[in-house]
């Protein structure tokens, strides 16, 4: 079957490819790599063009009408860029995702799969989370995903859309076969910066925030494989019409599911295994937090086992040493200026 990835050249976008074609599909990726890397779509249908070209969207369906369902990642992502560019990340995230829902819908292909965030999340007693907890969106980037998934389930319920917006908590690793990884220069996402760190890219790592409401003061994450979260998605369009069926085929036409292990990990605690998988300490020192940065959340994952018929195999050691391992390689694989 043919599945449509948007920014697919990212890093998750990229694994799910991966996941999908392991698994007998056809990815057909959509990028306009403002973010993306080229070098990961070669051995794929690539169209450079940004989700809200609505020509270039209906050039993809005439070449693919067999397309059987939409994954949409393309999005910017850092949060404490999202704070100084809130209007960047409110027109590539909110405002072409819009034009972009508006083409499916129009060419009915309205089968979207939709990668929305944990970030979504107020913080509750214990940080458990699940689909039905409070949402307090305390970043742009966070409002951004709000604002997408609230704009995806009007579309449902107006036009012949359906969609299920599954909500991230923290991808670590790479692809187990080193096919694909973080793919910029300058990680800003936790376990990135500890590889930079360990291979000299950069002299210290921030412990950032530690008088959270935690075990120890520092955030706790529900830190994922990339590799299980592509699998969640593989499951998700490949049974799409299951996925309804076993929610019980609510009128709205959509679902929110969380992807997560179910088990909350500190940040110091990340540290530790860190160390331990790299073999040697780290330069560490604690500051504040940075701005959008909560105490956080992980997820009771029994939803995603219900409704998908997955659950989070891979453990946080192996992620930690395949972004290790993705860290050597990266420089080789991928052309920085």
């Amino acid at each position: 079957m043919k599945y449509l990835i948007t920014g697919g050249a990212g890093y998750i976008g990229s694994t799910i490819c991966s996941a999908l074609k392991d698994a007998g599909h056809t990815p057909i990726i959509l990028d306009s790599l403002v973010t993306g890397r080229e070098e990961f779509t070669k051995g794929y249908t690539f169209y450079k063009s940004d989700i809200a070209d609505s020509a270039a969207v209906e050039k993809v369906f005439k070449d693919h009408p067999d397309i059987q369902a939409t994954i949409h990642c393309a999005a910017l992502i850092v949060v404490p860029e999202s704070v100084s560019m809130p209007y960047d990340y409110y027109k590539h995230n909110v405002s072409k995702s819009i034009e972009f829902f508006n083409t499916l819908q129009r060419l009915n292909h309205g089968r979207v799969v939709f990668s929305s965030s944990a970030s979504l999340y107020d913080i509750v007693p214990g940080f458990m989370v699940t689909e039905e907890a409070p949402l307090k969106a305390s970043s742009p980037y966070a409002r951004t995903k709000l604002m997408m998934e609230m704009v995806l389930k009007d579309f449902c319920a107006a036009y012949k859309m359906k969609g299920i917006a599954l909500r991230y908590f923290n991808p670590i690793g790479a692809d187990p076969q080193m096919r694909s990884g973080i793919h910029v220069k300058n990680p800003s996402h936790v376990l990135g910066k500890l590889v930079d760190t360990a291979q000299g890219k950069q002299s210290v790592f921030e412990i950032t925030g530690t008088h959270f409401p935690t075990r120890d003061g520092t955030g706790i994450r529900d830190y994922v494989h990339v590799w299980d979260l592509a699998r969640a998605h593989v499951n998700a369009v490949t049974q799409f019409d299951q996925v309804f069926e076993r929610a019980g085929s609510p009128v709205s036409n959509y679902l929110v599911i969380n992807l997560g292990t179910g088990r909350g990990v500190t940040v110091r605690e990340l540290v530790t295994a860190f160390e331990k998988i790299y073999g040697q300490t780290i330069n560490k020192k604690e500051t504040g937090p940075r701005p959008g940065d909560v105490a956080g959340s992980y997820t009771n994952a029994d939803t995603a086992k219900r409704l998908l018929g997955w659950h989070a195999d891979l453990s946080i050691e192996q992620g930690i040493s395949d972004a290790l391992k993705w860290g050597e390689l990266r420089e080789n694989i991928l052309k920085f200026e």
